[in-house]
């Protein structure tokens, strides 16, 4: 594991710490952490997959529509945000390492250190019940 930024060590400590299911990537996308309530939602523990890369996880847990369509890497929100550096939100279903289709809401957002330097993204996500 490379050298990370102070924030984004700090965002993967806060996030160890809060009771929604949170994710971390890079620059270029590679899934740097997921906390333990995301754990639960993709089936599979953060120390089992270790840090991915986007074109891994962006298909690993076949993201759909409400139509039951694959939706493109480029449509999910965490990739929006990290694409275009703005927030982006939306729901789909994912069918988690466990087996398990969840429907879940996320919403992404670009992460800016200080002197605004470009550090990845972050996204917050639930399961919702339907």
């Amino acid at each position: 594991m490379s050298q990370k930024e102070i924030e984004i060590i700090l965002a993967r400590h806060l996030a160890s710490y809060l009771a929604m299911p949170i994710l971390i990537v890079d620059t270029e996308g590679t899934l740097l952490y997921y906390n333990e309530p995301a754990e639960e939602i993709l089936g599979m523990r953060y120390t089992d997959t270790g840090e991915m890369r986007a074109s891994e996880w962006g298909v690993l847990f076949k993201p759909t529509s409400d139509e039951g369509e694959p939706l493109a890497p480029e449509r999910l929100p965490l990739v929006v945000a990290l694409a275009e550096r703005q927030p982006a939100r939306g729901s789909f279903w994912i069918r988690g390492l466990d087996n398990v289709l969840r429907h879940i809401d996320i919403a992404a957002f670009p992460l800016v250190g200080q002197a605004d330097r470009y550090l990845g993204a972050l996204a917050m996500f639930w399961e919702v019940e339907l």
